[in-house]
């Protein structure tokens, strides 16, 4: 970061896709490389990703799941055996087609999603009742050949998990599905402050192969919907394609039942776009690799020592900027970073015995008393973590907007951006003029529709649903 780059960052208000990719370069969480469509995700934007990882895999863990790795490449003809899942696939599949200067007989895959691979692991693992349920998750590398990219939303090389079981019910099943679900829910509300809707998504935009699609659907700054991660229940379709089965406890030969589940980097993309402002990046405590900027003004090494001693017995993460820049740029620098907190310990204070604490969702400066800070500190990573959710979740709120006649639809895609809740009556046809008259997607279904007609059509109602643009 050079002495203007904090100035290089454009207003979200003049230009929000501008000011996403600014906030990205300037605060140093990746950068491009000669690799068209992918991104170098540098160490403070993987540090936030470890983060997010080691949090989810703790709660997999705590949920029975195990982790696995599969290999990369899929054999073509391996690929083609689930035809749904081939076709939903197909327009962006990587292919392998030389190893080294032969020709392939059998082209490789080069794998979006994995679930053919278990499948024909799975198929040979499991024999008996006794095999099941088969909690297996695998972090890795995806990789789909998208038109349009940006950093962390979309990519054509992606850094994800991807959750694979196997159950002897499909009641077992569906409550895989949902419990993962909630799972996510849980990560991104309570750990990165996101206000998320979830539900189910449409026959239209559901998985490729999978029965039923769930849907974590999180709101950005500017009203656009981020799909933020989804769960699958497949039935037994992929079972049956490539014929596993299992003795019951009568010893009679069945088919299991399969879910699938994911979440990508595209969640720091989603932190970014809710949380940052004009001044760069705001990051929530939970989830922030650094939760306190330290920045020393003079000879105050003594306190520093004191404070930092005191944070280590506290497993509160800090950084010393003991850099020769001017005190206003590492200010600055703090704040395009979004750590959580900024200490500043400067030789006029200390004669008054204190600090100065600055938090970072709303830059409001605090003195306290330096033997007060840490205690301070503590409760002011409790505060911002829970003011930027509910900050979030307003948001959120006062961008659902609820209609009943297609002129109010009409309208409010013109004025406003958002969610729009109404009504539909579950038939493609409307979805699809829904789309092509105001380019808003069906985002997830919410409930049944109790009473009341189709937005589109008039005819009666089935669901209760989310529409709205998306990244």
């Amino acid at each position: 970061m050079n002495e203007k780059n904090n100035e290089k960052i454009t207003s979200r208000d003049v230009d929000f896709a501008k000011w996403y990719t600014d906030v990205c370069r300037v605060a140093d969480l990746v950068d491009y490389s000669s690799v068209k469509g992918s991104m170098i995700i540098r160490p403070y934007g993987y540090a936030i990703w470890e983060n997010i990882v080691s949090i989810l895999d703790k709660k997999f863990k705590e949920t029975g799941h195990v982790n696995v790795q599969m290999p990369m490449f899929i054999p073509e003809s391996l690929f083609n055996i689930e035809k749904e899942h081939v076709e939903g696939f197909a327009p962006e599949v990587a292919v392998v087609t030389h190893g080294g200067k032969e020709e392939l007989a059998d082209k490789m895959i080069v794998r979006p999603t994995s679930e053919v691979l278990f499948c024909e692991h799975f198929k040979k693992i499991i024999k008996s009742y006794r095999d099941l349920p088969l909690l297996y998750n695998q972090w890795c590398t995806i990789v789909r050949w998208e038109k349009e990219t940006r950093p962390f939303l979309r990519s054509r090389e992606i850094l994800w998990q991807e959750g694979h079981t196997m159950h002897a019910t499909k009641e077992e099943a569906l409550q895989e599905t949902l419990r993962m679900l909630e799972v996510y829910k849980d990560v991104q509300e309570n750990y990165l402050a996101l206000a998320v809707v979830t539900g189910k998504k449409t026959e239209k935009e559901k998985f490729a192969g999978a029965e039923a699609s769930y849907t974590i659907e999180a709101m950005m700054y500017d009203g656009v919907a981020l799909q933020n991660g989804t769960s699958h229940y497949f039935g037994n379709g992929f079972a049956k394609a490539f014929n596993i089965q299992f003795l019951n406890k009568d010893n009679v030969l069945e088919t299991p039942y399969q879910t699938s589940w994911g979440v990508t980097t595209r969640m720091i993309g989603s932190l970014i776009m809710t949380h940052g402002d004009d001044h760069g990046l705001v990051l929530p405590p939970k989830i922030a690799p650094t939760k306190v900027a330290i920045i020393p003004i003079g000879d105050v090494e003594e306190v520093v020592s004191g404070i930092t001693e005191r944070l280590k017995e506290k497993e509160i993460t800090f950084l010393v900027d003991r850099t020769d820049k001017s005190p206003g740029y590492k200010f600055a620098e703090a704040e395009v970073k979004g750590y959580p907190i900024r200490l500043e310990i400067g030789k006029r204070d200390l004669e008054n015995n204190e600090v100065t604490l600055v938090r970072r969702d709303t830059l409001e400066k605090i003195k306290v008393s330096k033997e007060e800070a840490v205690t301070k500190i503590e409760e002011l990573l409790v505060d911002i973590q829970n003011n930027l959710f509910e900050s979030a979740k307003k948001r959120r709120d006062s961008k659902i907007y609820e209609v009943s006649t297609y002129e109010e639809f009409l309208n409010t895609t013109k004025e406003k951006t958002g969610f729009i809740k109404t009504k539909w009556c579950g038939e493609q046809v409307c979805e699809d003029k829904i789309k092509e008259d105001t380019t808003y997607k069906s985002r997830c279904i919410i409930g049944d529709a109790q009473d009341g007609n189709c937005v589109c059509c008039g005819k009666k109602a089935k669901y209760e649903i989310y529409f709205g643009k998306q990244y």
